[in-house]
């Protein structure tokens, strides 16, 4: 059972494991004075806006929830106690646009995937470099695609795995309910395939040699390599994918502010601006 702390970030509040048992987070009392008789009670999710801003109905009042997993650097992790990367400075401008802060819940992937996160009300997005597929789509709407992204393979330097092929009899990691998961499911015949819950502990494995070799979307893998000169991705694998930004099923108010934000940002230059700030080039047109 994932328990939970409170970390202040630049994006107001991180949510992850911790030993606490218990966190309650005890709304403000709200005083109303009756007049002509009214006592209707207000809605348990309150809508934003005011002064043009979109109305849109959030988990928690004055905060955009967004749900991730971490670490999936450079699009979320964690560094001198704050969540920074691409994906949050995109968030950042849908909550800008709402008039709101965002706030960041780390949770297991496979309960974002799957809706179970936000049918509990446990946020109103997730940007969790996420692929848009048509299984997901049942379960989860998504955004316009705001990120093109392929499998890749990385392995330590000289090991010879520079292809899926290879793998046979060798230890592959990979991430639980991801798309690198399927893919090495389908393909990785002869591989013995090793889960992980998340992308930080799936390279760790690689590292210490616990796996022989990793697979996972090519741009956190890229990342992680320029940090590691022993290890190099050795193939990428042309699956044609692209991210979107996931909410509730139904949630259309929603959806059409982020996905307004993803047009504004991408005609005025900002995205280009925030591409380049994470990957050191602006996005190939």
């Amino acid at each position: 059972m994932r328990t939970l702390e409170l970390m202040m970030t630049r994006s107001d509040i991180v949510v992850r494991p911790s030993k606490l048992r218990v966190l309650a987070l005890l709304p403000a009392l709200a005083i109303a004075v009756a007049g002509c008789g009214d006592d209707s009670t207000p809605p348990a999710s309150q809508p934003t806006g005011g002064g043009g801003q979109p109305q849109v109905a959030l988990v928690q009042p004055g905060t955009l929830t967004n749900c991730t997993g971490l670490p999936y650097k450079p699009f979320e992790y964690e560094e001198g106690g704050k969540v920074i990367g691409f994906d949050i400075d995109l968030v950042d401008l849908v909550a800008k646009k709402l008039g709101v802060t965002q706030k960041i819940v780390d949770t297991p992937f496979d309960g974002i995937q799957s809706g179970a996160d936000f049918n509990a009300g446990k946020c109103d997005l997730s940007s969790a470099g996420m692929t848009i597929t048509e299984d997901r789509k049942k379960d989860i709407d998504f955004s316009d695609p705001y990120f093109d992204a392929t499998q890749a393979l990385v392995a330590k330097k000289g090991s010879g795995l520079d292809d899926i092929t290879k793998l046979s009899g060798k230890k592959l990691g990979v991430q639980n309910e991801t798309t690198g998961q399927d893919y090495a499911e389908k393909n990785a015949s002869g591989a013995s395939l090793v889960n992980f819950e998340d992308l930080g502990l799936e390279l760790q494995a690689l590292e210490t040699g616990a796996v022989d070799a990793a697979i996972n979307d090519n741009g956190v893998l890229y990342d992680w390599v320029k940090d590691k000169p022993d290890f190099e991705v050795t193939k990428e694998f042309d699956t044609g994918e692209q991210y979107g930004i996931g909410v509730k099923k139904g949630n259309t108010e929603l959806l059409k502010v982020i996905n307004d934000v993803l047009a504004e940002v991408k005609s005025s230059g900002e995205y280009d601006r925030i591409y380049e700030k994470w990957f050191g080039k602006k996005p190939t047109k």
